[in-house]
């Protein structure tokens, strides 16, 4: 399988250990993550437009030292999956969501038409954190984290995205049962944040199972305890889907 995210460092989280599960799991997965931090939707819009050579590619978790433009990274694989989102001090506003992201979908169906263009869902910031308090302006995580989840499911309907990977579903769920899954207050941290987006990305690019997946190989220690509590969420979050859709 071949994964292509046009993204910032929340794909660069999600992606940390995407590669190592699938390689525990026997499955062969090429991960590449286009990175420029705190990237907007309007700027990857911008550098697709001037076909800038702007972003460091990043492949299986880690930095390959190359520059490459959106179009060079599209035409370069045949990808099976290629996932957008926008940068998290702007997810919960829509007005910057479009009409970027809708150029986006449609150069990625150009170029890639075997792929699922799929919506990569970011999650809100720590509970009681300065960046969620006076940057963004909330007072409580779950406020940030409703607002960007419309965000994030107007915009999948909007570019007829073949689906979403609901990360800050997952983050926010987790947050209150693990505690810690941030690590500067925004980010996912290296142990428990990082290994539940990798085994959530595994899970929905794939559709296998991730209960028996023996991968351990974090930079922070992940506890059995916490690795339960993941898989359980991920796997309530697929009853929780199937639920909304009766």
């Amino acid at each position: 399988m071949k994964v292509l995210s046009i993204g910032n460092s929340f794909s660069q989280d999600a992606q940390r250990y995407l590669h190592g599960i699938a390689r525990a799991d026997h499955t062969e997965m090429r991960a590449v993550n286009l990175y420029i931090g705190g990237c907007s939707l309007e700027q990857h819009a911008q550098n697709l437009h001037d076909d800038a050579k702007a972003y460091s590619l990043e492949l299986n978790g880690e930095t390959s030292g190359f520059s490459v433009s959106i179009r060079e990274a599209l035409c370069s694989q045949a990808w099976d999956a290629v996932t957008i989102q926008q940068a998290s001090h702007f997810s919960t506003k829509y007005a910057t969501v479009q009409p970027f992201a809708g150029e986006l979908a449609k150069e990625i169906r150009f170029l890639c038409p075997g792929a699922r263009l799929l919506v990569h869902e970011t999650w809100a910031y720590e509970e009681g954190s300065e960046r969620l308090i006076q940057m963004m302006g909330y007072r409580k995580a779950e406020d940030m984290f409703h607002d960007l989840h419309a965000v994030y499911r107007r915009m999948a309907r909007e570019v007829s995205a073949d689906g979403i990977i609901p990360a800050g579903t997952l983050l926010f769920d987790l947050a209150g049962k693990i505690g810690k899954v941030h690590r500067d207050t925004f980010h996912a941290s290296l142990g428990a944040g990082r290994a539940a987006l990798g085994l959530l990305w595994y899970h929905r690019l794939t559709g296998r199972p991730i209960v028996e997946n023996p991968f351990r190989d974090f930079d922070e220690p992940v506890t059995e305890r916490e690795r339960r509590l993941i898989v359980r969420a991920v796997n309530a979050l697929d009853e929780m889907e199937i639920m909304n859709k009766m």
